[in-house]
This record gives C-alpha cells, structure tokens and sequence, in this order.
C-alpha cells in the first residue's frame, strides 16, 4: 500500500514538473521534477535489489553464518549464506526444526 502511494506520489510530482515547464513557470519545476522521479526510480527498483528469501545456493564458496532473523514482510525466519569471495549474501528461509537444532533446543 505505501509502496503504491509513493509511485503515486513521485508520479504527480514529475507530472506537475513537466506541466509547470510546459507553462513556463521557469526553473521552479526542477526540484519537484527531480524528486518525483527519485522516488519513482528508487520504488521501481527496489524489488529487484530487496528480493525475498529463496533457497539455500549450491554453487560458488557460499557458506552458511550463524545469524537468523524473522522476515517482517512474511514471517517467516530466515538465515543468511555468506560467500567470501564476493562478498555477497544470500537470504534463506530456515525451517523452525534446524532454527531450534541450531539454537540447541531441540526437543530430545
């Protein structure tokens, strides 16, 4: 839902711009232009850069880290692979029986 009145709202902004210019109301468009479309670029892309969690990856040098989370967008808990070659890191959903394994928990 903020997603989309962000989209709308860098829209509005870039279209008020563009009529401003078009009026000739001169360079008083400019800042609401270039903030309009920020936020209509920074939105877009977002949900390339901030994926959800998928699977656990099988190639390269990735290794598993300590570190778990619960995901706020699903719930779910997540873990983090990390490769030390790149310097990447990958999310991955954790199901609850290795969450307590790993935690020392689990039910004997």
């Amino acid at each position: 839902m903020l997603r989309w009145f962000v989209i709308i709202l860098g829209g509005l902004m870039l279209a008020g711009a563009g009529l401003a210019d078009v009026m000739g109301a001169g360079p008083q468009g400019i800042g609401p232009g270039i903030a309009g479309g920020l936020l209509l670029i920074g939105t877009l892309f977002e949900q390339r850069v901030y994926r959800q969690a998928g699977e656990a990856p099988l190639d390269g040098d990735w290794q598993p880290m300590p570190e778990r989370f619960r995901d706020p967008s699903t719930g779910k808990v997540v873990g983090v692979w990390f490769n030390p070659a790149t310097g990447q890191r990958n999310y991955v959903r954790v199901d609850g029986a290795a969450v307590m394994r790993d935690l020392g928990l689990e039910r004997r």
